[in-house]
């Protein structure tokens, strides 16, 4: 087993409840996540609440979106948790977390993706790392983000 834990942050020109709708609610995430863009025909179900505790997310794609699921765990005005299982390319599941600061000029957001990976992934971690494997994703999803979040609501 390999642990690992990769963050990255930014500034969003918004109020905290605004950040904190766009990542609630993983309706709002096709706008702004790094990984949907890898398969314009994925399949996504949307099942429990409809945002916050209890909110699931499935999808199943080609080879590069892979398949798996998602469900907000924890939901607070200054982080959500997000319990993440992947079934393809590679079983494996993590951690998301999403915290949440008001500061001048917007809100601060911090992206955390933490978990082990074991087996074949966990071998090619010694060659590749997840923070050379995921980190440019997060930061190329967090500039979506900020695009997005300095819309005003319902225009996304």
């Amino acid at each position: 087993m390999t642990d690992y834990e990769v963050s990255r942050s930014a500034i969003l020109q918004c109020d905290i409840g605004r950040a904190h709708a766009l990542l609630d609610d993983f309706h709002e995430w096709p706008a702004w996540s790094p990984w949907e863009e890898l398969d314009p025909d994925m399949t996504r179900t949307y099942s429990g609440a409809e945002s916050g505790v209890g909110a699931r997310y499935a999808w199943s794609g080609n080879k590069r979106a892979g398949a798996g699921s998602m469900e907000i765990t924890e939901s607070s005005p200054e982080h959500i948790g997000v319990a993440l299982e992947f079934l393809k390319p590679f079983k494996s599941r993590s951690t998301v977390s999403f915290d949440l600061t008001t500061v001048a000029g917007g809100t601060q957001l911090t992206w955390t993706h933490a978990g082990s990976v074991s087996g074949v992934m966990g071998l090619m971690t010694k060659f590749y790392s997840m923070e050379k494997a995921i980190a440019p994703d997060m930061e190329k999803g967090l500039a979506k983000l900020a695009t997005v979040a300095a819309r005003p609501a319902g225009t996304d």
